[in-house]
């Protein structure tokens, strides 16, 4: 069972990796104004998505991949805050999903130190 939602993890990520390439300007809209080269990180983070979700497919990788994980979702918090406070600035109908993505944040933090050991 810990492989299948390994599994989910790794496809979940890749998605996510190769949206930021797809649609770029979606993500670039949430990055905080204090974060240099912001389209720059937006691809970055794409990268680092993909990498980090294909490491978690070797055993021998698996652990780093794992932390790399945790080191990224906690890296890009500060953009997850920033998507709410825009979507309240803008009275955007769809605030309550940008504020049920903050606390998320501590379960995918959760779900990847599942594979660190």
């Amino acid at each position: 069972m810990k492989d299948t939602f390994r599994y989910i993890m790794v496809g979940l990520y890749l998605v996510t990796g190769v949206t930021h390439f797809l649609r770029p300007y979606m993500y670039r809209k949430i990055m905080p104004t204090w974060v240099p080269y912001p389209m720059q990180m937006v691809y970055i983070s794409g990268i680092c998505e993909i990498v980090f979700a294909l490491m978690l497919l070797n055993t021998t990788t698996r652990s780093i991949g794992a932390w790399c994980l945790i080191v990224l979702l906690v890296a890009v918090f500060p953009a997850n805050v920033q998507m709410a406070i825009n979507f309240s600035q803008k009275h955007n109908p769809y605030l309550w999903i940008a504020i049920l993505r903050l606390p998320l944040q501590a379960v995918l933090v959760w779900w990847a130190w599942l594979y660190t050991h």
